[in-house]
């Protein structure tokens, strides 16, 4: 596959998906939301893919929605915000439905859909100098790219309202306070700490690993009685794995585990 927008490889095990519009911030054009379409699909696909790390290039992770792009389309401009937002919503539902864990390396500033992208990571990793806005009411626009499902359940709703109708900038380290991000590093340590824990997920149970994104993502809204009995089909069908059986006795043995992905 050969992308327009995004730098992608597979290199160890770990699929580095780098956002890399530079000249244009970073920012979201119909090409770059087909590209993470079809870059979803690969990571999915692809046995060999055991975690996902989505960068950006520059001095922005992704700033949003390309304006200028938009600005072009004239009356057509809605039809085109519906495929667009077609290929990236699928693009950020196949990322959290597949097993492997989906990190995000924030290397500068995420507006927009970017903090979208962000918050529908699994984990995100912030350097100390990036910088987060929701943005789209200061246009005239309004949130897409799920941020209205994944930020109120992250920061509460108060607080989302918050971002959302004033687009004031927060720091690295709000974000961190309020649960967007997982850990803040010096920038010169954000690829190395993102790096050290894709390998992490590379060397853990694959399936294990999915079916607790997958667990953990439908008790948001589940009842406690169906929460529990889909805990009790998954732990009930994990069992059955290679990897499972090879954890377990792994710990009998007092020794570190050596996971297949089976």
């Amino acid at each position: 596959m050969e992308y327009k927008t995004i730098l992608f490889e597979i290199r160890d095990n770990v699929a580095r998906i780098t956002l890399n519009r530079t000249d244009a911030a970073n920012s979201l054009n119909s090409e770059m939301s087909k590209d993470l379409f079809y870059a979803s699909i690969e990571c999915s696909e692809n046995p060999a893919v055991r975690a996902v790390l989505i960068t950006g290039n520059g001095r922005f992770f992704c700033s949003g929605g390309d304006l200028k792009s938009f600005s072009q389309q004239g009356d057509a401009l809605p039809a085109h915000l519906k495929e667009m937002t077609t290929y990236l919503h699928a693009a950020i539902s196949r990322f959290v439905r597949m097993d492997s864990p989906v990190i995000a390396a924030v290397n500068g500033t995420a507006a927009g859909a970017g903090l979208s992208i962000v918050c529908a990571c699994d984990l995100a990793i912030a350097a100390e100098n990036a910088s987060f806005t929701m943005a789209y009411t200061r246009v005239g626009l309004v949130p897409d790219g799920s941020s209205t499902y994944f930020l109120p359940r992250i920061v509460g709703i108060k607080r989302a309202l918050d971002l959302a109708l004033t687009n004031r900038v927060f720091t690295a380290r709000e974000a961190l306070e309020w649960g967007i991000v997982n850990r803040v590093v010096p920038a010169e340590r954000l690829m190395p700490e993102a790096d050290s824990l894709a390998a992490q997920f590379v060397s853990g149970p694959k399936e294990a690993l999915g079916k607790a994104k997958k667990l953990l993502y439908l008790g948001i809204n589940n009842s406690l009685e169906t929460q529990m009995e889909l805990e009790s089909q998954e732990i009930s069908a994990i069992v059955r794995t290679t990897d499972a059986k090879e954890g377990v006795k792994a710990f009998l043995e007092k020794r570190l585990p050596k996971y297949g992905g089976i």
